[in-house]
Parts: structure tokens; C-alpha cells; sequence
């Protein structure tokens, strides 16, 4: 069976980031690195696929599952002649969501990738489900299927795991140089990434990147579908959703803590991308967020517990 090519012009991720998007296919071969502001979760079914992510380089074989920020360069460069996956593209907020070692989860915004190492013949059923609420519109599912899975990838660390980067001693050389702009853009994302909760310009970002202003505004916007400033707001905004719904902060705290000068300009940010205010999205969200909590702690204290038999 050949080799299925990924086609740039038909993807939709890259323009969608706050759109759950889910993909249940033969993985491409892409031609070039992109970028896209969502974290990205890959379970592969069948076969093998090869990642060339931000500085390193990963294979991916039956039953792996491995959760990456996708606001960073990556590429798929091979796989075998069948393979299948199922790719989630989540909007941001859920990984702030995600309740991992802070060390993990610093790394991974940073360009690691969290990969498992212990197979689960369960994963096969339950990622199939999970896809299948998340394509179904139904908005019970599609939340339910969420949370299942932030669990499934809570309890990687608890078990058998690599966090693969370029720091990292498990990381190796890229398989092809990358080209210029590939390195560009990871140096605006670095920045970017740093920085977003305070004031910061396409200036300060092109000095950071040392190039200029209007080829960093320019190279950013070529690959990625969204403009510098969207990009900032996006970050802002997904912060931002994260402190609604896991403090109790009032939501002028929540705004000046997200990097957004004024209760005003966030307000006007967070309706144009949600459809709605901070206060009706926190009102919305917390009650049923508040119902699950309790199997977040029952399965984290049970994976904990499992941990420690082991290491007995």
C-alpha cells in the first residue's frame, strides 16, 4: 500500500487552534515542518510513524501514545507502508488542564515530547471511543471523552515514560537540515512562550529572533495561519481559561495575571474567541469541572498507589 503524502492546503488545524479536532487516518508524509496552537495527542493503532519534532527525533510504534505542543515546529518524515493513528488536536486550555509534574510540563511547552513506554491493550478500545464521542457533536460526549483522556495522559508519568528533547540525553540530530525559517519561527515560539503574560512587541520578539520585525511578523504568519499578535492572545486567552476554571480568582486578577492591559480588552478578546464572557464561561464550566474532580484524585491516588507497590 503506498505512502499516504499529508496535503498542506487541505489541513485545517493550523487556522482553527480553539477547535477540538480529531483525525482517525493513515498519518501523511508532509513535505515540510507546521505549526498549529493546539497540543496535539498521537495514538498509533497500526504500524510505525517517524517524527521529526523541534531539535528531535522520535518513531512511534503500535500503541504509543505521545503528547507534544504543537505550537512548535514538527513533521511527520516516514512511516511504514499501513499504518494507522488517531491525532487529537486540543485547543490549549486543556493542557493547563492536565495536572503533571510542573518539571513535565514545562518542558513539554518547551518543545519536549511525553512518550509511553508501557503499551495498554485497553488504549485500543478507549481511543476509539474517545474519537468517536469527540467527532459525534454531541456535547456530553465530546466533554466526556475529554476528560478520560486528560486521565489516560495524567498517568503516563506514573508508569513507564520518556520525555524526549533536544536537552535531553535520549535526543539525537535532526534526520534533514531544517530550513531557515524552521529555526526562526522556534526561536519566536521560544520567546513567545516565555513572555506572553507580559508586555511584549514584534519588536522585542524579531531582537529575540535576530531578524527583522517585518520578516518575523511575515515568516510567523506564512507558517503558522495566524499573525504574532493572535498568537500572543491565543496563549493569553488559554491561560486565562486555565485560571477561571482552577482558581478562584475575580476576573480582573485573571486578565492582569494573563498579560491583557485592561478587564476591557479581555473581555473583548475572550467573547470574540469563546462566544462569551469570563464570568459566564467560569459560571458554565467550574460546576461540571467540579463533578469530575473527584475521579481526577481517585484515579491519581490510585495510580500513586500502584507506583509505590512497584518500587516496594
Amino acid at each position: 500500500m503506498p505512502k499516504r503524502s499529508w496535503e498542506p492546503s487541505k489541513s485545517t488545524v493550523e487556522k482553527a487552534p480553539n477547535r477540538l479536532q480529531v483525525s482517525h487516518e493513515q498519518p501523511g508524509v508532509m513535505a515540510r515542518p507546521h505549526w498549529h496552537a493546539q497540543f496535539e495527542v498521537n495514538f498509533v493503532i497500526r504500524g510505525t510513524v517517524d517524527y521529526q519534532m523541534n531539535g528531535h527525533a522520535i518513531r512511534l510504534e503500535r500503541g504509543s501514545i505521545a503528547l507534544f505542543w504543537g505550537g512548535l515546529p514538527h513533521q511527520v518524515v516516514d512511516t511504514s507502508s499501513d499504518p494507522e493513528y488517531i491525532a487529537f488536536h486540543l485547543p490549549l486550555v486543556h493542557f493547563f488542564r492536565l495536572r503533571l509534574p510542573y518539571n513535565i510540563q514545562h518542558r513539554i511547552i518547551h518543545g519536549a515530547t511525553l512518550l509511553s513506554l508501557l503499551p495498554d491493550e485497553g488504549d485500543f478500545y478507549a481511543f476509539g471511543r474517545w474519537s468517536e464521542y469527540m467527532r459525534s457533536g454531541d456535547e456530553a460526549r465530546v466533554e466526556h471523552a475529554i476528560d478520560e483522556l486528560l486521565l489516560r495522559l495524567e498517568r503516563i508519568p506514573l508508569e513507564s515514560f520518556s520525555l524526549i528533547d533536544p536537552a535531553g540525553e535520549q535526543a539525537r540530530a535532526a534526520a534533514t537540515a531544517a530550513p531557515g525559517a524552521f529555526a526562526r519561527v522556534k526561536s519566536i515560539c521560544d520567546y513567545i512562550t516565555e513572555n506572553f503574560r507580559h508586555d511584549i512587541d514584534s519588536a522585542a520578539i524579531a531582537i529575540y529572533a535576530n531578524i527583522h520585525p517585518k520578516y518575523a511578523m511575515s515568516i510567523f504568519r506564512q507558517s503558522t495561519g495566524m499573525t504574532l499578535n493572535e498568537y500572543v492572545n491565543l496563549l493569553r486567552l488559554s491561560f486565562a481559561q486555565a485560571m477561571l476554571i482552577n482558581d478562584d480568582a475575580n476576573v480582573l486578577s485573571v486578565a492582569m495575571e494573563s498579560g491583557f492591559g485592561s478587564l476591557s480588552a479581555f473581555n473583548k478578546s475572550f467573547r470574540k474567541v469563546t462566544g462569551q464572557s469570563p464570568s459566564d464561561f467560569r459560571r458554565d464550566y467550574v460546576p461540571r469541572l467540579r463533578r469530575i474532580r473527584p475521579s481526577y484524585a481517585a484515579a491519581i491516588a490510585a495510580g500513586e498507589s500502584r507506583l509505590s507497590r512497584t518500587r516496594q
